[in-house]
Parts: C-alpha cells; sequence; structure tokens
C-alpha cells in the first residue's frame, strides 16, 4: 500500500509536492494513479480509511466501464489489477415496458459485431476497482496517501497551494484537485455553485445469481417509474439497479429476502430463470448536480464534485474517467514544457475541453429519464417507434454504439488508447 499516515506522531509536519488530490474515491485515485504513473509528485488526502473503503458493505454497486474507460485503465497500467473480475457487455438491449405487461415488441439492440470484436464495455465491482487502484498506487514511488486525514484550511495563492490538515501537518503543491464527491468542500469553499434537480427517484442496487448463462447482454428495460437495468458480470450473476419512487423503494427495501426477490423476479422476468440475492442491497436517492464552472485559482474539479448525473445509462464514472484522462494529459504535457501545472492555461484548457461533454451528457439522461420515466400513451407509443426507427437505421445506430462505448467528440490520448 502507498504510505498511510494512521497519526501525526512521528510524520513529517510538511510535505511538498506538484499535486494535491483531495478525495481518494475511484475518480480520485484514478488520477493520482494516472499522474504518480507518468512521474507527476502526487499527495492524495482522504478522509476514510482505506480499509472501510474495500469493505463489501461500504458500497455494493458495480460499475459499467465503457471502453474508452477500459482504455484508460489499460494506459496508466491498471487494467491488469482488474481483469480478471470485469464481466464484457457484448450486446444492449434497450426495451420499453410496464411491469404487468412486459417488455414492448419494438426495442433497441446493440451488437459489438456491428463495430469489431471488442466489447461495449466492462462490469466491474466497486470494490474491486478500489482494491486494484490501492494495489498499483503501492508500486508507484511519486505517490503518497495521507488517510486518514482531513484539510482544515485550504489556501490557494498566485505562487501555490497550501493545505493544513486538522493534525496541523502542511502539504504544498503546484495544483489542488478537488475528487470529494457531490459535497465537495474545495468546491464549496472556491465559491463554485451547483445547479441542482432532485429526480424525486431512488435506486435500489443490488447483485443476483441466476440460472443460466447471460451471454454478457446488458439489458435497459423503461418503467413507468424508472429504467430497470441488468448488468452482465463475471459468473452467472447480473448487477441491478432498480429505479423507483421513494415512497415504494422504501416498502422494497423493508421486505424480507424472499418477498423483495419475487418483486424483483417480476422485473426481471424468466430469461435467465430463478434469481437469488448474493450481497446486501443498497438504496440511494437521485439527485442531478452541476458546478456551474470546474476550475478556480490552482483548482479543479473531477467526478461527482463537478458533475453528477443519472444512472440511466449507466455513464456517471465514465464522465469522471474522461476528467481524469484530459485533466492529467494537460498537467503532464505542461509540465513536460516546464511550465507552472497549476497555471491559467492548464485549467482553462480542462475546462473547455470537458465542459461540452459534460454538459450534452447531463442534458441527455436528464431528457431520456424525463422521457421515459412515465406512462403516458402517446409518449409510450412514440418511445416505442423511436427505439424501432434506430434499431432499423444502421448509421446512426453505430454512431450511438460508439457514444456507449465513450469513442465520440475531442478524445485524450488515453482514451484513445495511447499513454500520457
Amino acid at each position: 500500500m502507498p504510505e498511510t499516515s494512521e497519526s501525526a506522531a512521528g510524520a513529517a509536519t510538511d510535505m511538498e509536492t506538484e499535486v494535491l488530490v483531495l478525495g481518494g474515491g475511484m475518480v480520485g485515485m484514478t488520477l493520482a494513479n494516472a499522474l504518480a504513473g507518468a512521474g507527476v509528485a502526487t499527495v492524495v488526502v482522504d478522509s476514510a480509511p482505506q480499509e472501510s473503503l474495500l469493505e463489501t458493505g461500504y458500497d455494493g454497486r458495480a460499475s459499467a466501464i465503457a471502453y474508452g474507460s477500459a482504455q484508460v485503465f489499460r494506459g496508466i497500467g491498471l487494467w491488469p489489477f482488474v481483469e480478471a473480475d470485469a464481466g464484457p457487455m457484448v450486446d444492449i438491449r434497450v426495451a420499453d415496458g410496464t411491469v404487468a405487461g412486459g417488455p414492448s415488441t419494438l426495442f433497441l439492440h446493440y451488437d459489438h459485431r456491428a463495430l469489431g470484436d471488442q466489447p461495449f464495455g466492462y462490469m466491474i465491482e466497486n470494490r474491486v476497482i478500489r482494491r486494484a487502484l490501492f494495489e498499483q498506487a503501492a508500486t508507484l514511488p511519486s505517490l503518497r496517501l495521507v488517510a486518514p486525514a482531513r484539510v482544515d484550511t485550504l489556501r490557494r495563492e498566485a505562487g501555490g497551494v497550501e493545505a493544513v490538515l486538522e493534525d496541523g501537518r502542511r502539504i504544498r503543491s503546484r495544483l489542488v484537485v478537488g475528487a470529494e464527491g457531490r459535497t465537495s468542500p474545495s468546491r464549496t469553499d472556491a465559491g463554485i455553485g451547483v445547479t441542482r434537480l432532485a429526480y424525486h427517484q431512488t435506486a435500489i442496487v443490488c447483485t443476483v445469481s441466476h440460472e443460466r448463462d447471460h451471454g454478457g447482454v446488458a439489458v435497459e428495460y423503461f418503467l413507468p417509474s424508472g429504467p430497470f437495468a441488468m448488468l452482465p458480470m463475471t459468473g452467472r450473476r447480473m448487477s441491478i439497479v432498480w429505479t423507483e419512487r421513494p415512497d415504494l423503494a422504501e416498502r422494497f427495501m423493508a421486505l424480507d429476502d424472499t418477498a423483495f426477490i419475487a418483486e424483483l423476479q417480476r422485473r426481471f422476468g424468466d430469461w435467465l430463470g430463478a434469481i437469488a440475492l448474493t450481497g446486501p442491497r443498497f438504496s440511494y436517492p437521485l439527485e442531478l448536480q452541476h458546478a456551474l464552472r470546474y476550475t478556480d485559482r490552482r483548482l479543479a474539479l473531477v467526478g461527482d464534485a463537478a458533475h453528477a448525473i443519472h444512472p440511466i445509462a449507466g455513464q456517471g464514472l465514465n464522465l469522471g474517467l474522461r476528467d481524469v484522462a484530459a485533466l492529467a494529459e494537460s498537467v503532464v504535457d505542461t509540465r513536460r514544457l516546464g511550465l507552472d501545472i497549476g497555471g491559467s492555461e492548464v485549467l482553462r484548457r480542462y475546462e473547455r475541453w470537458r465542459r461540452f461533454d459534460s454538459v450534452l451528457l447531463t442534458s441527455v439522461t436528464d431528457v431520456l429519464n424525463r422521457l421515459f420515466s412515465n406512462d403516458v400513451p402517446p409518449l409510450r407509443l412514440a418511445r416505442d417507434l423511436g427505439l424501432a426507427m434506430v434499431d432499423g437505421l444502421p448509421p446512426l445506430k453505430r454512431f450511438f454504439m460508439r457514444h456507449a462505448m465513450g469513442m465520440v467528440g475531442d478524445l485524450p490520448r488515453l482514451v484513445r488508447g495511447k499513454t500520457l
């Protein structure tokens, strides 16, 4: 493991580094590993002990890692640490429907063979990604992890950054990155406003086993209460993201396992046979959140600190990983020129690069959720016809497939399969 500060005793009072990353979650640690792997001295400060982040009870979710994001993992050398636990998604099926009536006969089907041999992406458990990031971090001499620790004050001046931890230690850097998630203290400290929109939906998340092989097929099933996603993991397992009204979600979460599985099976169907829970259930309120800007003096926001979107297309983490790829490239290129990695040019480049992609995807997921999360007959007919139309237009369908793979737009080197 990278160096971990369990207490201030015996630790150096001051630390000097090039980049200070606040937040040791999946996005923050991916950025830290990418930078340190390229020789950039990096310190990560996180409030939680890393052992707690690896516990099954901390986060039972799995993430859809798009092909472009898997390229990022390959480019920074992380892929060998997660490959054995990555379940490929080779087909994606999108259908409208109801719990009582089942799926519509009109649907959209993506087959990865239309674009080559690469899968659309992979399903990987969050704890597996976290464990891999910590294991890789232990091999990187340019990376230091300080946890558990909290920042008391953060000063961002023209000449650099100084963070004072609650135990009195100081960390000086050229750039600070806010990767603390939706409630980002560094974002608040910078006075960056946030647009928020509550969806009045709750995501129920769990993993199930099933009798028949899923064949790498991912299903996005649109029900009136919200999307119901069945996402293929390794073995005969599926990750479930079930969107419900908050009052109903609370009732379903209160059911015993037998009754809960019965409700789940009604939506899941019998295409893979009987299902069973393989771990705990989790629930999360859903909300759109978007920072009015991603940068401030010597500060860059990444991941949920910058944008948090609806999980309807499974793109939240992928958006954050594209932040990582863009910021890491900007920092490394600037450093190679001998220029200031925390200067205004780096931050402007990062802001311009990421703004359009983030705003577009935030808007698309919001519109899709509003369009599909209802049971209005004319809208239902329009949705079904729209899905069937896209399915019957190969050029448009290929574009959407490439978008699902995270391979559309002005892509950083890591996303394109290159190294920093």
